[in-house]
Parts: structure tokens; C-alpha cells; sequence
């Protein structure tokens, strides 16, 4: 079938379409990563709460597929309701003075994502898409950064191609940067792609992330992102 300009709507599902196989996929992998990990999953809760004031998960509400709110699930890394007097920011990075000590050993080995292997087996995320952000920052940013909203048609997940690539974000040109590699992940989505991308971030804690993305030929700035010649060209 064609549309108003000639293209064949069969050539591409749309951006919010969610394969079959990412969603088997996602189910057989999380569930036994779900019962393997429980015990450091308890003995993270455990140290958090003996170590720092508060709950050791905390939950928050974060955008899904075609702007759905859902709930995400993580072991507490910062200092108790430590946004009551700013409201909802980015972390300042490795020198943030809200994160805990134990958060940081926490973080550096991805310990507290893995609570969102629940979201994974609930539908409310993936374990390889775009990283979901707050309903608030969405709405800061959106206005700034073409193409926004199109990673907001994509299964957020626990990992991704910008995750694996590029440093977290701290200001609205990270941001932008990371956009396209979301952009470019939901339009060559693929089994193989996911598989790569989960085993560079499970070899990321020991260091060996960059040679595996080398290994695996993990896209790059050298495929994502276009030489600012390229850029000018298509401008005109």
C-alpha cells in the first residue's frame, strides 16, 4: 500500500511497533537473570539499609512506550529524598555528593539496575532500548532536542546502544547526542543487536566493555553520528 508520497507503508513497522522475538526474547532471558541475581539483589537491600537512612528500593515514575507512565524499580544509590529541596535533576556524575558510598559501588557495577528486571517481565521495559526519564525532565527537554519524542515510540530498557556508547547524561547536548543513538537503535533494532549490546554492559564492571564493542561491532560515532560535512550537506 502507498501513502500520499509514493512510500510503501509495508517497507517499515512503525517506530512503536515492538517485535514478537524482542518481546520472547526479553521474557527468556530476564526470568533466570531475575532468580540467578536475587541473592546479590538481598544482599545489596541489605547493606543499603545498614549503611543509610531510608528504603533500599525506591521506585519512580518514568515514561514507557508511546508516553505510558509506569513505575521503575531500583536499589537506592543517593541519600534519602535527596531532590526535596531541587526537585528532579541529573546526577552531577562521578564527584555527585548525593550519591552514597556503597551507591557508588553500587552503580559502578550496575548492581542497582537489576531490581528492573521486573519491569522487563511486566512489559513496562525491555532490556535494550532507549533509558526512560522522569515525566518532569521529559518535559524540559522535549522543546530543546529535535527528534524527542520519537525515542518516547520505543520500549525503554535497562540498557542500550547510548548507555554502552556514551557517558550519562548532564546537559541538554548530551542529551541531543544520545538521541541519535536512540534513534538509530529503533530503526535497526535487531536479536543479534540486543545480544551484543547485553554482553558489552555485563563485561562493562570489569573494564573490558571497549574491547568487546570493537569485537562486536557495537555502532559507533562512525556509523551514528554523520561528520559535520554530512550535516551541512543535508541542511541545504
Amino acid at each position: 500500500m502507498l501513502d500520499p508520497t509514493g512510500a510503501d507503508r509495508r517497507a517499515r513497522p512503525p517506530i512503536d511497533f515492538v517485535p514478537r522475538w524482542k518481546r520472547w526474547s526479553d521474557c527468556a532471558l530476564a526470568a533466570p537473570l531475575l532468580v540467578l541475581t536475587a541473592p546479590i539483589v538481598l544482599a545489596a537491600i541489605v547493606l543499603v539499609r545498614l549503611t543509610s537512612a531510608g528504603p533500599a528500593i525506591y521506585s519512580q515514575t518514568r515514561l514507557g512506550l508511546n508516553r505510558r507512565p509506569f513505575t521503575i524499580y531500583k536499589i537506592r544509590t543517593m541519600a534519602h529524598n535527596c531532590e526535596a529541596a531541587t526537585g528532579a535533576r541529573w546526577s552531577t556524575g562521578k564527584g555527585d555528593p548525593r550519591v552514597t558510598l556503597v551507591g557508588r559501588f553500587l552503580r559502578k557495577t550496575h548492581i542497582d539496575e537489576l531490581p528492573q528486571l521486573w519491569n522487563v517481565l511486566r512489559g513496562d521495559m525491555a532490556l535494550v532500548g532507549p533509558r526512560p526519564e522522569r515525566p518532569e525532565i521529559v518535559a524540559k527537554i522535549e522543546p530543546l532536542v529535535a527528534g524527542y519524542g520519537e525515542r518516547l515510540g520505543v520500549l525503554p530498557g535497562v540498557t542500550g546502544l547510548a548507555q554502552v556508547q556514551l557517558p550519562p547524561d548532564t546537559n541538554v547536548e548530551s542529551v541531543r547526542r544520545k538521541v541519535r543513538y536512540d534513534t538509530y537503535y529503533a530503526e535497526n533494532q535487531s536479536l543479534s543487536l540486543d545480544l551484543r549490546l547485553i554482553l558489552v554492559t555485563s563485561v562493562k564492571v570489569i573494564g573490558l566493555d571497549g574491547l568487546f564493542r570493537v569485537l562486536l561491532r557495537v555502532p559507533g560515532p562512525g556509523v551514528v553520528e554523520p561528520a559535520p560535512d554530512a550535516e551541512l550537506v543535508a541542511a541545504r
